[in-house]
C-alpha cells in the first residue's frame, strides 16, 4: 500500500503544480479524475492530522482549496453589436427587451 500512496502523492503533487483541473490532468496522465481528487483529499487529511500531532494548527499551513467550475456553454452565448468608431455593445443571451430597445433608441440619436 505504501508504494501506491507514494505514487498517488506524486500524481497529486504534479497536478497541483500543473495548474490544470483534476479532469484535465487525469486525462493527460491516464488516471481517473475522481481517484485523483480522492487521493488529494486523503493525503491532505493525513497531512493535517500529522501537523496537528506535531503541535501545529491544521489551518495555519492549509493550502488554498480550488473548486473546478464548468461554465454552461449556453449561458456564455451573447450578442455583439458593432456601433462603429471602435465601439461594441455586448448583450447577454438573457436580456431585457424593453431596456435594450431604449438603449438602441438613445444610441440612434445624433450626438449633440
Amino acid at each position: 500500500m505504501q508504494t501506491r500512496r507514494v505514487q498517488w502523492a506524486e500524481h497529486v503533487r504534479h497536478w497541483r503544480q500543473s495548474g490544470l483541473t483534476a479532469r484535465e490532468f487525469a486525462k493527460r496522465v491516464g488516471v481517473n479524475a475522481g481517484t485523483l481528487s480522492h487521493w488529494a483529499w486523503r493525503l491532505g487529511r493525513a497531512q493535517s492530522t500529522d501537523q496537528g500531532r506535531a503541535g501545529h494548527h491544521p489551518r495555519a499551513a492549509a493550502r488554498p482549496k480550488f473548486v473546478e467550475l464548468v461554465a454552461d456553454a449556453i449561458a456564455d452565448r451573447r450578442f455583439e453589436l458593432d456601433l462603429g468608431d471602435g465601439r461594441r455593445l455586448r448583450i447577454p443571451s438573457q436580456f431585457d427587451t424593453a431596456g435594450l430597445e431604449q438603449l438602441l433608441a438613445v444610441l440612434a440619436k445624433p450626438a449633440k
